[in-house]
């Protein structure tokens, strides 16, 4: 009995150091010190033998059970720190590396601009109203005194979805939804994104404006020229030069473009004023008493005020940019700067 359960031992011992893997050494566990192991089964033989003899063979027995689950863990805490050092190893951190930043997000300068605009005539009691950019024809022409085949749509190409239905050429057709739901007073700005099909340095299919509106009893062009002229001020600095030149708007009448005197020369002339001394910089006039008729106004109750600028034609005078389409080809070079 001694020498089988000795025999046992060596032979244990021999696998267990030959077990590569922790499922090798744990089927060594069940198939030496399992309830049907090897080493149970020669106990089972201990009634066999002769009373005097049993002691010895208990007290083997045990020992070698005691040494085989030592060692069994033993390799088993082996095979798992082995394999700790090697996902370490493919893991390491090399603490000599210099630091990787975290790069954090900006808004866009357009982004920076328009909220600017924004905020500027938040201060003077303007609420800021959004608008669908797939228009009705209705809505982006028609309401706005522009019928079809009025030659004033030439001023505006156009892409279409389906006959009566555009892409805004303006966040003008917002206006007119505010005015059927809002009686006067009405005070608002429309931010958005418009489209029209052209392509080059100043121009891009797809751009942003901000119009606003003003309608109550009593407003004059002296409200509109004040309201601008602190507006301009804000945005390009105390003292800016401005004027206001005659126009043509379907939707205001009289309707004129405001000037600013250059920021890059301050009236000398340049390349970027054409010499002229002046920079054409948004479109504005009083409410055409027609667009009132529409919208179920009285206009000889109320009168009000209209303007529209392009967001990208300010941030481009702001920022000294040349060519707008800058804003729009991804360049981190480009857009870091700001």
């Amino acid at each position: 009995m001694k020498e089988a359960l000795e025999q046992l031992r060596k032979k244990a011992q021999d696998e267990l150091s030959a077990a590569n893997s922790r499922d090798e050494i744990l089927a060594l566990r069940t198939k030496y010190l399992g309830r049907k192991g090897e080493l149970t089964q020669i106990l089972r033989q201990v009634k066999d033998i002769p009373p005097d003899e049993r002691p010895a063979v208990g007290q083997l027995s045990n020992i070698i059970k005691e040494s085989l689950s030592t060692a069994i863990d033993e390799r088993l805490e082996e095979i798992d720190t082995a394999g700790r050092d090697d996902a370490l190893s493919g893991e390491r951190i090399d603490v000599t590396l210099p630091g990787r930043g975290i790069a954090y997000g900006k808004a866009h300068p357009i982004t920076t601009v328009s909220r600017e605009i924004c905020d500027i005539f938040s201060v003077l009691g303007f609420s800021v109203v959004e608008g669908p950019e797939i228009e009705y024809d209705y809505y982006n022409f028609e309401a706005l005194n522009i019928p079809k085949d009025h030659p004033a749509r030439d001023m505006q190409d156009t892409f279409y979805v389906e006959d009566d239905i555009v892409l805004r050429t303006h966040t003008s057709p917002v206006q007119i939804r505010v005015m059927e739901k809002m009686k006067p007073p009405v005070r608002i700005i429309c931010p958005g994104k418009v489209y029209r099909p052209d392509s080059d340095v100043s121009h891009t299919p797809m751009f942003h404006q901000i119009e606003g509106l003003l309608v109550d009893k009593g407003i004059t062009f002296g409200d509109l020229k004040g309201t601008l002229t602190y507006f301009l001020e804000q945005v390009f600095g105390k003292g800016t030069i401005l004027r206001f030149r005659p126009s043509f708007f379907p939707f205001t009448e009289p309707s004129a473009e405001v000037d600013i005197q250059c920021v890059m020369c301050r009236g000398d002339g340049c390349r970027v004023c054409g010499q002229s001394g002046w920079l054409e910089i948004l479109g504005s006039g009083m409410v055409d008493p027609e667009l009132y008729r529409t919208v179920g106004y009285d206009p000889e109750e109320v009168s009000g005020f209209a303007f529209g600028l392009g967001v990208e034609r300010i941030a481009m005078l702001k920022y000294g940019i040349s060519d707008i389409r800058l804003f729009y080809e991804g360049d981190q070079r480009f857009l870091k700067q700001f």
